[in-house]
């Protein structure tokens, strides 16, 4: 019962935020805070999962200068916990294929974000030069997972280079975000544990050159391996405490 409950509550709360968000980009189409806004509002969702977040390290989240967020990417669930960590000036690259998914694909190019085409070298190519462009102009800030698909709880897959082109490119720091694993998540539960998402300290990409790309990826990935593995047993330990 409660998982039918919690489903339809959840369905209505999406609608509304669907609606919220095409009205918004009906008056400031492509503003450069709509997907923040928007984050807010699917992060404020996430409490009716039976989900409790513990922030951390927001201090890395505003900073004078644009930078590459990269965050690891576990699952759908990601929608209602990474999002929680999304600054204003701040839009995401996810691929082109979400553009079909119905509402989500129209509201995720409403707002801002950019679509990329992994399939097609080229294109990507010219989207990461875009969004180079993008950073140095607009002065906007880029969310990139860069495992490109979702984990579902193995721990970090290996990343592809695209963001640290980017980051490399704009000559902006890189600010890892982790959020810990939820594997065993149901909506048929009321509690369903703590979430750690955390913002590390930012990435000087100063003086680095196109050579440097794949040792970058290298240190970012195993940062983030690191740090995944202690934020899991701390979420596990304020999960079992409760």
């Amino acid at each position: 019962m409660l998982t039918l409950l919690r489903g339809l509550l959840m369905v209505l709360l999406l609608l509304v935020v669907f609606l919220a968000t095409l009205v918004v980009c009906i008056f400031r189409p492509f503003h450069k805070d709509n997907v923040a806004l928007v984050a807010r509002w699917f992060a404020a969702s996430g409490r009716f999962l039976g989900l409790k977040l513990e922030r951390r390290g927001t201090e890395h989240l505003q900073l004078d200068t644009p930078v590459v967020f990269v965050g690891n990417h576990q699952n759908n669930f990601d929608l209602f916990t990474q999002s929680s960590m999304v600054p204003k000036g701040t839009v995401s690259i996810g691929k082109k294929s979400l553009k079909w998914i119905p509402f989500f694909g129209l509201i995720y190019w409403l707002t801002g974000n950019i679509l990329i085409d992994r399939k097609n070298s080229s294109k990507a190519r010219g989207t990461i030069e875009n969004t180079t462009n993008s950073i140095r102009e607009k002065g906007l800030s880029v969310w990139i997972f860069p495992e490109g698909t979702r984990s579902r709880g193995q721990g970090l897959l290996p990343f592809k280079t695209g963001a640290f082109h980017t980051a490399i490119n704009a000559g902006v720091p890189i600010v890892p975000v982790i959020a810990s694993c939820q594997k065993d998540l149901s909506l048929g539960r009321w509690d369903n544990g703590t979430i750690i998402v955390e913002a590390l300290e930012p990435i000087s990409t100063e003086g680095l050159g196109r050579e440097d790309v794949r040792q970058l990826a290298q240190q970012v990935h195993q940062l983030m391996a690191e740090r995944l593995e202690q934020l899991n047993e701390q979420a596990r330990a304020l999960s079992a405490a409760k």
